[in-house]
């Protein structure tokens, strides 16, 4: 197994998403940080920090060069960060030293890798929000075209009550409309800029460091927070343990997939499931399975990303090192997750007639509940429940079915409507994907 299955040209289409990983990609990180260094340049020529001129070539140069990252792995390794690497690089390429002796000029590394960061991250909240709004718009029809499909309720794995199979699709539609607002708030959060020089001071820009960061973000299309955060990442942490709640969100949907596609229910087929080498009956659940794997997997993740919030000082290189580790990977399963919930949501099959069997069996048992408060109506309720709990015992030794025993006895009763607030909730779920 490779170090990351989702790199890897045998496991990439299980566990890989391309759309992300193009934006964590080394041209990807090269690119922003680049283009951070040349808006950076512009702002400062526009407030007389460096010579116009050369601010104009440093952006020009920063949109039109084409660095090779391999070339820059070995100085990275020894300094820590990229950046020395890319600087020297960027100037041996635009070939103008009178010109980018100006380039970054009173930044830190890392000012522009968390800027590149910023941009990046965008974009991925951008992809995010998209995917969101695509599958709570296949869920919210399911959920209205399934709304008085009647299945069994299950808890602790037992039969409890009847429920309509749009119920559940409204169950796990309802946190994922809860994520999608999160996000949006989310988003400006992790879309900020960062310009505070080596220790969080801009003392190398003074005094015009803070119209500098004002304007970079301006340019950039990000927030400025006013001050340096070098050392504060609660909103990336905060951006993972949102990525860890929507996985595992989607988890949940994944494993109600497995419980009600195996064997004994068969409630719902998927189409496209997986193969077996050597039994050709089976149709594993393998897109819930991945669901539910990426969902244990983001917990970790976050949890290591709440971890590396506590930064030494102004900068503490270990606990920055340890966001490069978790961050993108997080990122990478976050948006397969979506991309694979969204794929199976329009492969999910509801078989109406094996849910009726299965409402069924065991006598109709499940229709105790509904008996009870029904018989409340005409005496007390303990000795309604005591009777039905004789019926129980009858249908148990073989007597006849729940409902065909209370007929008898009570002929008046209809137990035919029995799902309570199922109907409505799927409906109400529906309507608001339909309102966003």
């Amino acid at each position: 197994m490779p170090a990351n299955p989702a790199d890897s040209a045998l496991y990439r289409d299980l566990f890989g998403d391309d759309e992300t990983a193009r934006l964590l990609s080394d041209s990807a990180v090269l690119r922003a940080m680049l283009l951070v260094e040349g808006q950076l340049a512009l702002v400062q020529g526009k407030l007389g920090l460096i010579p116009a001129d050369a601010a104009a070539y440093i952006d020009r140069a920063s949109r039109e060069v084409v660095l090779d990252p391999s070339a820059m792995s070995a100085e990275t390794a020894r300094n820590g960060v990229p950046i020395p690497a890319l600087l020297a690089a960027f100037r041996k390429e635009a070939q103008a030293p009178e010109m980018m002796q100006y380039l970054h000029w009173g930044a830190t590394s890392q000012d522009i890798m968390d800027t590149a960061q910023a941009l990046r991250l965008r974009r991925i909240c951008d992809l995010y929000d998209a995917r969101l709004a695509a599958l709570l718009a296949r869920l919210g029809e399911m959920a209205a075209g399934h709304a008085e499909v009647p299945m069994a309720g299950r808890t602790y794995g037992q039969s409890a009550t009847p429920t309509s199979f749009g119920a559940l699709v409204a169950a796990w539609g309802r946190p994922l409309l809860r994520h999608r607002l999160r996000l949006a708030g989310l988003r400006d959060d992790v879309a900020v800029v960062s310009l505070s020089g080596a220790a969080g001071t801009l003392a190398a820009m003074r005094p015009l460091g803070p119209e500098v960061r004002a304007g970079l973000a301006q340019a950039l299309a990000l927030r400025d927070p006013g001050a340096s955060w070098h050392a504060e990442r609660d909103g990336l942490a905060a951006f993972a343990a949102w990525m860890a709640g929507l996985c595992a969100s989607l988890g949940k949907m994944g494993q109600d997939l497995i419980l009600l596609s195996q064997s004994g229910i068969a409630e719902v087929s998927i189409s496209g499931a997986g193969g077996s080498s050597t039994m050709p009956q089976k149709q594993n659940p393998v897109g819930p399975s991945v669901l539910v794997a990426l969902s244990r997997q983001a917990t970790a993740l976050s949890s290591v990303m709440q971890d590396a919030t506590v930064h030494g000082l102004q900068r503490d290189g270990a606990a920055w090192f340890t966001e490069w580790l978790t961050l993108p990977q997080l990122c990478l399963s976050t948006g397969k997750a979506l991309s694979l919930s969204l794929d199976l949501a329009g492969k999910i099959a509801p078989d109406a007639d094996a849910m009726a069997r299965n409402l069924g069996q065991h006598g109709g048992l499940i229709h105790a509940e509904a008996l009870t408060f029904a018989l409340a109506q005409q005496m007390p309720r303990p000795e309604a429940a005591g009777v039905v709990a004789s019926l129980v015992a009858e249908v148990r030794d073989g007597q006849g079915t729940l409902l065909a025993l209370a007929k008898d006895r009570w002929p008046e009763l209809d137990l035919s409507q029995n799902l309570g607030t199922a109907p409505d909730e799927a409906r109400a779920f529906a309507a608001l994907v339909a309102a966003q």
